[in-house]
Protein backbone atom coordinates (compact mmCIF):
# COMPACT_ATOMS: atom_id res chain seq x y z
CA UNK A 1 0.00 0.00 0.00
CA UNK A 2 2.72 2.44 0.78
CA UNK A 3 3.92 2.11 -2.73
CA UNK A 4 0.55 2.93 -4.23
CA UNK A 5 0.54 5.65 -1.99
CA UNK A 6 4.06 7.19 -2.76
CA UNK A 7 2.88 6.94 -6.51
CA UNK A 8 0.17 8.31 -6.15
CA UNK A 9 1.67 11.51 -4.43
CA UNK A 10 4.18 11.71 -6.70
CA UNK A 11 2.14 11.94 -10.03
CA UNK A 12 -0.15 14.59 -8.24
CA UNK A 13 3.08 16.50 -7.41
CA UNK A 14 3.98 16.74 -11.35
CA UNK A 15 0.67 17.11 -12.45
CA UNK A 16 -0.39 20.30 -10.41
CA UNK A 17 0.93 23.45 -10.57
CA UNK A 18 -0.06 27.10 -9.97
CA UNK A 19 0.89 28.31 -13.70
CA UNK A 20 1.81 31.82 -12.35
CA UNK A 21 4.21 30.76 -9.77
CA UNK A 22 5.46 28.18 -11.52
CA UNK A 23 6.43 29.97 -14.75
CA UNK A 24 8.17 32.72 -12.73
CA UNK A 25 9.84 29.99 -10.91
CA UNK A 26 10.90 28.13 -14.32
CA UNK A 27 12.17 31.33 -15.69
CA UNK A 28 14.38 32.97 -12.80
CA UNK A 29 16.14 29.31 -11.60
CA UNK A 30 18.85 29.42 -10.95
CA UNK A 31 18.43 32.68 -9.17
CA UNK A 32 22.27 31.88 -7.37
CA UNK A 33 23.95 28.95 -6.22
CA UNK A 34 22.55 25.45 -5.54
CA UNK A 35 22.74 22.88 -2.92
CA UNK A 36 22.82 19.36 -3.94
CA UNK A 37 23.04 17.63 -0.52
CA UNK A 38 24.18 13.78 -0.64
CA UNK A 39 23.01 12.84 2.57
CA UNK A 40 26.39 9.77 3.10
CA UNK A 41 29.89 10.69 3.56
CA UNK A 42 31.81 11.89 0.57
CA UNK A 43 33.94 9.34 -1.59
CA UNK A 44 31.00 6.79 -2.59
CA UNK A 45 29.33 6.35 -5.25
CA UNK A 46 26.54 8.52 -4.93
CA UNK A 47 28.95 11.31 -3.92
CA UNK A 48 30.96 10.52 -7.28
CA UNK A 49 27.90 10.58 -9.22
CA UNK A 50 26.33 14.36 -7.85
CA UNK A 51 29.81 15.84 -8.21
CA UNK A 52 29.65 14.54 -11.81
CA UNK A 53 26.52 15.97 -12.60
CA UNK A 54 26.92 18.78 -10.06
CA UNK A 55 29.97 20.34 -12.53
CA UNK A 56 28.16 20.03 -15.50
CA UNK A 57 25.21 21.48 -14.13
CA UNK A 58 27.12 24.16 -13.28
CA UNK A 59 28.22 24.82 -16.65
CA UNK A 60 24.68 24.68 -18.16
CA UNK A 61 23.12 26.76 -15.70
CA UNK A 62 25.95 29.32 -15.21
CA UNK A 63 25.60 29.17 -11.87
CA UNK A 64 27.61 27.22 -8.84
CA UNK A 65 26.29 23.66 -7.88
CA UNK A 66 27.63 22.74 -4.75
CA UNK A 67 27.45 19.17 -3.26
CA UNK A 68 27.28 19.00 0.06
CA UNK A 69 28.09 15.72 2.15
CA UNK A 70 25.55 15.60 5.14
CA UNK A 71 25.79 11.88 6.52
CA UNK A 72 24.37 10.50 9.42
CA UNK A 73 21.35 7.89 9.87
CA UNK A 74 21.17 5.96 6.95
CA UNK A 75 20.71 8.92 5.20
CA UNK A 76 17.77 10.33 7.17
CA UNK A 77 19.85 13.57 8.57
CA UNK A 78 20.72 14.85 4.94
CA UNK A 79 17.32 13.98 3.30
CA UNK A 80 15.52 15.33 6.77
CA UNK A 81 17.52 18.71 6.30
CA UNK A 82 16.12 19.05 2.28
CA UNK A 83 12.78 17.78 3.16
CA UNK A 84 13.09 21.53 5.33
CA UNK A 85 14.29 23.51 3.08
CA UNK A 86 12.81 26.22 0.67
CA UNK A 87 10.59 24.81 -2.72
CA UNK A 88 12.75 27.00 -4.94
CA UNK A 89 15.33 24.27 -6.47
CA UNK A 90 18.02 25.64 -5.15
CA UNK A 91 18.58 22.72 -2.56
CA UNK A 92 17.89 19.13 -4.15
CA UNK A 93 18.47 15.95 -2.49
CA UNK A 94 20.52 13.09 -4.56
CA UNK A 95 20.46 10.00 -2.90
CA UNK A 96 20.66 6.14 -3.28
CA UNK A 97 17.77 4.01 -2.24
CA UNK A 98 17.13 4.62 1.52
CA UNK A 99 15.39 8.08 1.75
CA UNK A 100 13.35 7.51 -1.11
CA UNK A 101 12.03 3.52 -0.78
CA UNK A 102 13.06 1.69 2.08
CA UNK A 103 14.04 3.70 5.23
CA UNK A 104 10.41 4.57 6.19
CA UNK A 105 10.13 0.43 7.00
CA UNK A 106 13.17 0.58 8.84
CA UNK A 107 13.20 3.70 11.18
CA UNK A 108 10.69 5.07 13.42
CA UNK A 109 11.60 8.84 13.22
CA UNK A 110 13.17 10.08 9.83
CA UNK A 111 11.94 13.91 10.02
CA UNK A 112 10.67 13.76 6.62
CA UNK A 113 8.12 12.15 4.89
CA UNK A 114 9.15 10.20 1.76
CA UNK A 115 5.94 10.22 -0.51
CA UNK A 116 5.93 14.38 0.21
CA UNK A 117 8.92 14.29 -2.00
CA UNK A 118 8.68 16.00 -5.96
CA UNK A 119 10.41 13.65 -8.03
CA UNK A 120 12.97 15.20 -10.23
CA UNK A 121 14.85 12.47 -11.89
CA UNK A 122 16.26 8.52 -11.61
CA UNK A 123 19.12 9.19 -12.50
CA UNK A 124 21.11 6.11 -12.77
CA UNK A 125 21.57 2.23 -12.07
CA UNK A 126 23.86 -0.50 -10.97
CA UNK A 127 23.42 -3.93 -10.74
CA UNK A 128 24.26 -5.54 -7.24
CA UNK A 129 26.26 -9.09 -7.47
CA UNK A 130 26.36 -12.11 -5.84
CA UNK A 131 29.62 -12.92 -4.52
CA UNK A 132 31.23 -15.42 -2.86
CA UNK A 133 34.37 -16.69 -1.31
CA UNK A 134 36.86 -18.38 -4.15
CA UNK A 135 37.26 -21.33 -1.94
CA UNK A 136 33.54 -22.41 -2.29
CA UNK A 137 33.35 -25.56 -3.92
CA UNK A 138 30.31 -24.74 -5.82
CA UNK A 139 30.10 -21.87 -9.01
CA UNK A 140 26.24 -21.14 -9.47
CA UNK A 141 23.35 -20.36 -7.40
CA UNK A 142 22.19 -23.34 -7.42
CA UNK A 143 25.19 -24.78 -5.92
CA UNK A 144 24.42 -22.58 -2.93
CA UNK A 145 21.35 -23.51 -2.46
CA UNK A 146 22.05 -26.70 -2.80
CA UNK A 147 24.57 -26.19 0.35
CA UNK A 148 22.55 -24.36 2.38
CA UNK A 149 19.81 -26.85 2.65
CA UNK A 150 22.49 -29.30 3.16
CA UNK A 151 24.05 -27.70 5.77
CA UNK A 152 21.46 -25.91 7.73
CA UNK A 153 23.01 -22.95 9.89
CA UNK A 154 26.44 -23.23 8.33
CA UNK A 155 26.21 -21.24 5.57
CA UNK A 156 26.89 -17.44 6.45
CA UNK A 157 26.06 -13.94 4.69
CA UNK A 158 27.54 -10.34 5.63
CA UNK A 159 25.73 -7.80 6.13
CA UNK A 160 27.30 -4.27 5.77
CA UNK A 161 24.52 -2.07 7.42
CA UNK A 162 21.03 -3.64 8.60
CA UNK A 163 18.29 -2.63 5.64
CA UNK A 164 20.60 -1.81 3.17
CA UNK A 165 19.99 -2.79 -0.10
CA UNK A 166 23.53 -5.40 0.21
CA UNK A 167 21.63 -7.01 3.18
CA UNK A 168 18.07 -6.96 1.77
CA UNK A 169 19.52 -8.32 -1.47
CA UNK A 170 20.33 -11.18 0.21
CA UNK A 171 17.00 -11.69 2.77
CA UNK A 172 15.39 -11.78 -0.73
CA UNK A 173 17.43 -14.63 -2.12
CA UNK A 174 16.61 -16.74 1.30
CA UNK A 175 12.92 -15.95 0.84
CA UNK A 176 12.81 -17.02 -2.90
CA UNK A 177 15.25 -19.92 -2.36
CA UNK A 178 13.57 -21.49 0.93
CA UNK A 179 16.87 -20.87 2.77
CA UNK A 180 18.65 -19.24 5.82
CA UNK A 181 21.95 -17.95 6.16
CA UNK A 182 23.48 -17.14 9.32
CA UNK A 183 24.25 -12.93 8.72
CA UNK A 184 27.48 -11.45 10.00
CA UNK A 185 27.04 -7.71 10.41
CA UNK A 186 29.76 -5.23 9.44
CA UNK A 187 29.92 -1.34 10.21
CA UNK A 188 31.11 -1.19 6.49
CA UNK A 189 31.56 -2.34 3.09
CA UNK A 190 35.57 -2.74 3.41
CA UNK A 191 35.56 -5.12 6.18
CA UNK A 192 32.75 -7.04 5.16
CA UNK A 193 34.72 -7.78 1.64
CA UNK A 194 37.75 -8.62 3.32
CA UNK A 195 36.48 -11.30 5.18
CA UNK A 196 35.22 -12.76 1.86
CA UNK A 197 39.04 -12.67 0.51
CA UNK A 198 39.75 -14.38 3.67
CA UNK A 199 37.19 -17.07 3.38
CA UNK A 200 35.68 -16.24 6.88
CA UNK A 201 32.34 -15.44 5.26
CA UNK A 202 31.13 -17.54 2.48
CA UNK A 203 28.97 -14.98 0.77
CA UNK A 204 27.54 -11.09 0.17
CA UNK A 205 25.75 -9.03 -2.30
CA UNK A 206 28.14 -5.79 -3.40
CA UNK A 207 28.19 -3.13 -6.02
CA UNK A 208 30.51 -3.96 -9.27
CA UNK A 209 32.89 -1.00 -8.25
CA UNK A 210 34.22 -3.15 -5.57
CA UNK A 211 34.06 -6.83 -6.17
CA UNK A 212 34.60 -6.30 -10.29
CA UNK A 213 38.52 -6.02 -9.79
CA UNK A 214 38.45 -8.36 -7.25
CA UNK A 215 36.70 -11.20 -9.28
CA UNK A 216 38.82 -10.83 -12.32
CA UNK A 217 42.06 -11.06 -9.75
CA UNK A 218 40.40 -14.29 -8.66
CA UNK A 219 39.99 -13.25 -5.03
CA UNK A 220 36.26 -13.90 -5.11
CA UNK A 221 34.01 -15.27 -7.31
CA UNK A 222 31.10 -13.67 -8.74
CA UNK A 223 28.32 -16.33 -9.46
CA UNK A 224 25.08 -14.32 -10.47
CA UNK A 225 23.80 -10.68 -11.39
CA UNK A 226 21.08 -9.08 -9.50
CA UNK A 227 19.51 -7.56 -12.76
CA UNK A 228 16.70 -8.50 -14.80
CA UNK A 229 19.38 -8.62 -17.42
CA UNK A 230 23.01 -9.80 -17.83
CA UNK A 231 25.46 -7.16 -17.44
CA UNK A 232 27.79 -5.59 -19.73
CA UNK A 233 31.08 -5.92 -17.88
CA UNK A 234 30.28 -9.81 -17.10
CA UNK A 235 28.39 -11.05 -20.13
CA UNK A 236 29.38 -14.92 -18.74
CA UNK A 237 27.81 -14.55 -15.55
CA UNK A 238 23.78 -15.21 -15.28
CA UNK A 239 20.90 -13.43 -13.92
CA UNK A 240 19.95 -14.87 -9.79
CA UNK A 241 16.60 -14.85 -12.00
CA UNK A 242 18.00 -16.96 -14.57
CA UNK A 243 19.59 -18.99 -11.81
CA UNK A 244 16.47 -20.71 -10.52
CA UNK A 245 14.70 -18.01 -8.61
CA UNK A 246 12.56 -15.67 -11.43
CA UNK A 247 11.34 -12.94 -10.03
CA UNK A 248 14.59 -11.75 -8.23
CA UNK A 249 15.64 -8.25 -8.65
CA UNK A 250 18.06 -6.01 -6.86
CA UNK A 251 19.92 -3.15 -8.20
CA UNK A 252 21.24 -0.25 -6.62
CA UNK A 253 20.19 3.21 -8.32
CA UNK A 254 20.41 7.10 -7.66
CA UNK A 255 17.89 9.71 -7.88
CA UNK A 256 17.25 13.49 -7.41
CA UNK A 257 14.44 14.57 -5.87
CA UNK A 258 13.56 18.01 -4.21
CA UNK A 259 11.52 19.56 -1.57
CA UNK A 260 7.57 18.88 -1.06
CA UNK A 261 5.95 21.29 -2.83
CA UNK A 262 8.31 22.28 -5.56
CA UNK A 263 6.52 23.53 -8.51
CA UNK A 264 5.95 21.19 -11.20
CA UNK A 265 6.96 23.53 -13.92
CA UNK A 266 10.52 24.24 -11.91
CA UNK A 267 10.58 20.30 -11.23
CA UNK A 268 10.02 19.61 -14.99
CA UNK A 269 13.02 22.15 -15.95
CA UNK A 270 15.04 20.94 -13.51
CA UNK A 271 14.43 17.14 -14.90
CA UNK A 272 14.85 18.61 -18.88
CA UNK A 273 18.38 19.37 -17.75
CA UNK A 274 19.81 16.17 -15.79
CA UNK A 275 17.89 14.38 -18.66
CA UNK A 276 20.30 16.27 -21.16
CA UNK A 277 23.35 15.83 -19.42
CA UNK A 278 23.34 12.39 -18.18
CA UNK A 279 22.34 11.74 -22.24
CA UNK A 280 25.83 12.90 -23.19
CA UNK A 281 28.26 10.52 -24.66
CA UNK A 282 31.14 11.74 -22.52
CA UNK A 283 29.05 11.54 -18.97
CA UNK A 284 27.46 8.42 -20.21
CA UNK A 285 31.27 7.32 -20.55
CA UNK A 286 31.82 9.13 -17.35
CA UNK A 287 29.20 7.29 -15.71
CA UNK A 288 30.05 3.84 -17.01
CA UNK A 289 33.32 4.33 -16.01
CA UNK A 290 32.15 4.06 -12.36
CA UNK A 291 29.54 0.82 -13.16
CA UNK A 292 26.44 3.03 -13.49
CA UNK A 293 24.16 2.99 -16.63
CA UNK A 294 22.29 6.44 -16.80
CA UNK A 295 18.72 6.03 -16.53
CA UNK A 296 17.32 9.56 -16.53
CA UNK A 297 14.11 10.07 -18.24
CA UNK A 298 10.36 11.44 -17.41
CA UNK A 299 9.77 12.71 -13.76
CA UNK A 300 6.30 10.03 -13.86
CA UNK A 301 8.53 7.47 -15.08
CA UNK A 302 10.59 8.16 -11.70
CA UNK A 303 7.94 8.59 -9.44
CA UNK A 304 6.85 4.62 -10.77
CA UNK A 305 10.06 3.53 -9.80
CA UNK A 306 10.27 4.56 -6.69
CA UNK A 307 7.31 2.88 -5.82
CA UNK A 308 7.56 -0.49 -7.75
CA UNK A 309 10.77 -0.17 -5.10
CA UNK A 310 9.40 0.93 -2.37
CA UNK A 311 6.77 -2.34 -2.71
CA UNK A 312 9.72 -4.58 -3.44
CA UNK A 313 11.91 -3.59 -0.26
CA UNK A 314 8.93 -2.97 1.62
CA UNK A 315 7.60 -6.78 1.38
CA UNK A 316 11.57 -7.79 1.96
CA UNK A 317 11.91 -6.18 4.55
CA UNK A 318 8.30 -6.87 6.06
CA UNK A 319 8.67 -10.58 5.42
CA UNK A 320 12.31 -10.77 6.91
CA UNK A 321 10.60 -8.91 10.29
CA UNK A 322 13.26 -6.47 10.43
CA UNK A 323 12.46 -4.51 14.07
CA UNK A 324 12.17 -0.57 13.37
CA UNK A 325 14.96 1.25 14.92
Amino acid sequence: MRGINFIAAALAAIAIAVPSKGSRAQDSFPSRGVRIVVPYPAGGGTDTLARLLADQLSRKWGQSAIVENIGGGAGNIGAAEVARAAPDGHTLLLTSPGPIATNSFLYKEMGYDPARWVPIALLATGPYVLVMRKSFEGSTVKDLIAYAKANPGKMTSATPGVGSVGHLSTVQLEMLAGIRTVQVPYRGLGQAINDIIAGHVDLMFDTPTTSLPLHRDGKVKIVAVGTTERVRELPEVPTVAESGLPGYRAVTWYAMVAPPQTPAALADKINRDVVEILGRPDVVEKARGIQMEPAARSRAEAARFFAEETDLWGKVIKAADIPLQ
